[in-house]
């Protein structure tokens, strides 16, 4: 994506506050919203997936994000963009949890397993930290995948759920803890 911080990155803030960051975004809004979306899909559909387990519900929950940044791209392309539609795609699954009373995930022996002969250590192990994830409570998993595998903050993560810090650290902590029995239980 050609887009260009308008601040230096020593933006000032309130502490554990993102820096605002204008970017700035040659072409129509048509083409920007394109390039866009070709460069930021296939992270927001990890995170969609990591959050979900569910492949088809991690597109639908792409797809919808897609739509929302699309409605508000003035606002979202005068921030950062990036962080904008990952909002809006953990907001959408926060409200589809909400509404779901009982959700069915995909059963940790059915998540597809794809190996390469050059890279099958990375995808084994890879693919044994995704079932694992998918066996976490709903609400552990949004911290791991916001705290470890976004590499947010706890503030960041807390700001992300609408919750206190101290509730993603003691989240946290008993989804490490799952995780870390999860992989050896996995290994033996």
């Amino acid at each position: 994506m050609n887009a260009e911080p308008a601040n230096a990155p020593g933006a000032t803030g309130p502490p554990g506050a993102m820096p605002h960051v204008e970017v700035r975004f040659p072409g129509s809004r048509d083409e920007q919203f394109a390039a866009f979306v070709a460069d930021v899909g296939p992270y927001l559909l990890r995170v969609a997936l990591l959050l979900s387990g569910d492949r088809n519900h991690a597109e639908d929950l792409v797809q919808t994000t897609f739509e929302r940044t699309y409605r508000s791209w003035e606002r979202a392309r005068g921030t950062d963009p990036r962080a904008y539609a990952r909002r809006v795609l953990v907001n959408l699954r926060i409200d589809r949890w909400r509404g779901a009373r009982r959700e069915v995930l995909a059963a940790p022996d059915t998540l597809p397993q794809h190996a390469s002969p050059s890279h099958a250590d990375a995808v084994d192990t890879r693919n044994e930290v995704v079932r694992a994830l998918a066996e976490l409570p709903l609400v552990q998993r949004k911290v791991v995948v916001l705290r470890h595998l976004l590499d947010l903050t706890e503030a960041e993560t807390a700001g992300e759920l609408a919750v206190s810090i101290g509730t993603v650290k003691s989240h946290n902590a008993r989804a490490l803890a799952r995780l870390r029995t999860l992989l050896m239980e996995g290994r033996q």
